[in-house]
């Protein structure tokens, strides 16, 4: 099978130039000023740009147990129709995945439903050190570790276990990081000033700058002290910025971060409109924050652009402060609001396809993706930056039905998405015919 992409903008390793490409079967077979052969697909993509496909390094599809929010299938077709063609997928589902079977049963309905490339973290508790140390690196994404009270049960706080696993896994430790005692101590000061009904404004002072940094340089030392391959997720403050280092390449990092697109749009001030909607762990908080991480981000302190994907019901959502669960879904609209980002002059399109496909690639050693380079898996995006839409409830995927960007205009739209060479999406329309593949690692 071969198809034909004429006169695409393609956005890759820094540079952007117009050139053809060209796909057999799976992976791209060449890249070329010009191209001409018989192929069974042609596209011209003259005025439209060419990205790797997006990789989320942070998602949580809800399935098995929670499948009245979200399932495998109807979420990765939402991040398809986003450009997201391989997702890393988190392990507080029901149950919970503290064993290698329970790992590979995920796997198994990846295989079966999902559209988009896929992988799926391993799960630590208190006590599952002996099956996490049987995690394979080469085809599991990473190990999670929760570092505060996100997940209840997954909690890990134990110093001891923890000790164990920074000095003892080859795995790469990904980590929420939020200490519990802070945050603990601030509910109950807002009870003893509120009562029950505590207001949504002041989840940023519950879960606090401090609770947030305790948590992640406690993260950053054990790593240092045991020479740990660290990765921390969402980053929501601009003193945690400090942890991080800039000043070597990233494929030599041990220690990485990641930012996510809530803590790069929304501000405390948006509390008052949206509510609960934006209520996720970390928390959203000051405008200062937001300006400091995406100059961080800009500045390479930060490695990676995720979505932390995490759907409820919106009547789950739309309950009082401590009933509402936190987190939101975001994989279909995570690139198009960097996109948004980027015709605001805030940062360049090869800025965004370093974080959102290149980075998480090397952060987590991918095997032949993340890139448009011949002999690659043509995992591809064709993006048109003059083509505007509005979010709104008719075209929104995600099975909880609802979205935090509901009424927002975004001025750039995805066209069509490779996953494997197969043209999954195109126009609005699916072509389910073909599944995505379980990610391989180069460890």
């Amino acid at each position: 099978m071969l198809t034909l992409i004429k006169n695409a903008s393609i956005v890759n390793e820094g540079k952007i130039f117009i050139s053809d490409l060209l796909i057999e079967d799976e992976r791209i077979k060449q890249i070329s000023e010009k191209i001409d052969v018989n192929s069974d697909i042609e596209i011209d993509a003259t005025g439209k740009y060419l990205f790797p496909g997006i990789i989320d390094d942070q998602v949580h599809f809800r399935e098995p147990g929670l499948t009245h929010k979200a399932n495998i299938y109807t979420e990765s077709k939402a991040a398809i129709a986003g450009g997201i063609t391989s997702y890393m997928e988190m392990p507080n589902t029901n149950p919970q995945t503290l064993t290698q079977e329970l790992l590979e049963q995920k796997f198994k309905i990846a295989e079966e439903d999902s559209l988009a490339n896929f992988t799926f973290f391993m799960g630590v508790s208190n006590n599952n050190l002996e099956e996490v140390l049987k995690t394979d690196p080469k085809t599991v994404g990473a190990i999670k570790i929760f570092m505060g009270s996100s997940t209840g049960d997954m909690l890990v706080d134990d110093r001891k276990v923890l000790e164990e696993i920074f000095s003892k896994t080859p795995m790469l430790i990904a980590v929420h990081c939020e200490d519990e005692n802070i945050i603990q101590e601030n509910i109950v000061k807002a009870k003893e000033r509120f009562g029950e009904d505590v207001p949504i404004s002041e989840h940023p002072n519950i879960r606090s700058e401090e609770a947030c940094f305790k948590s992640s340089s406690f993260a950053v030392k054990l790593a240092k002290k045991h020479n740990s391959r660290l990765h921390v997720f969402h980053l929501s403050t601009e003193k945690e910025i400090e942890l991080f280092d800039n000043t070597i390449p990233l494929s030599e990092k041990r220690i990485t971060a990641e930012v996510c697109i809530h803590h790069l749009w929304f501000d405390e001030s948006d509390y008052q409109e949206k509510g609960t909607l934006i209520k996720w762990n970390p928390s959203v908080k000051k405008k200062s924050d937001q300006e400091a991480l995406f100059q961080a981000l800009l500045d390479d302190k930060l490695d990676v652009i995720a979505s932390d994907h995490a759907p409820h019901t919106l009547e789950e959502k739309k309950n009082t402060y401590f009933k509402s669960p936190s987190g939101g879904p975001l994989v279909q609209h995570a690139l198009p609001a960097m996109l948004e980002f980027y015709k605001n002059g805030k940062i360049t399109l090869e800025k965004v396809v370093e974080k959102m496909c290149h980075n998480p690639a090397i952060c987590f050693q991918i095997e032949d993706r993340g890139f448009v380079k011949e002999g690659f898996f043509a995992d591809l995006v064709l993006v048109d930056l003059e083509k505007s839409w509005e979010v709104t409830k008719e075209n929104i995927l995600y099975k909880c039905g609802w979205s935090p960007f509901e009424g927002q205009n975004f001025h750039s739209t995805i066209t069509h998405t490779f996953v494997n060479g197969h043209i999954a999406y195109e126009y609005g329309s699916f072509d389910e015919s073909k599944k995505g593949q379980r990610l391989k690692f180069n460890r």
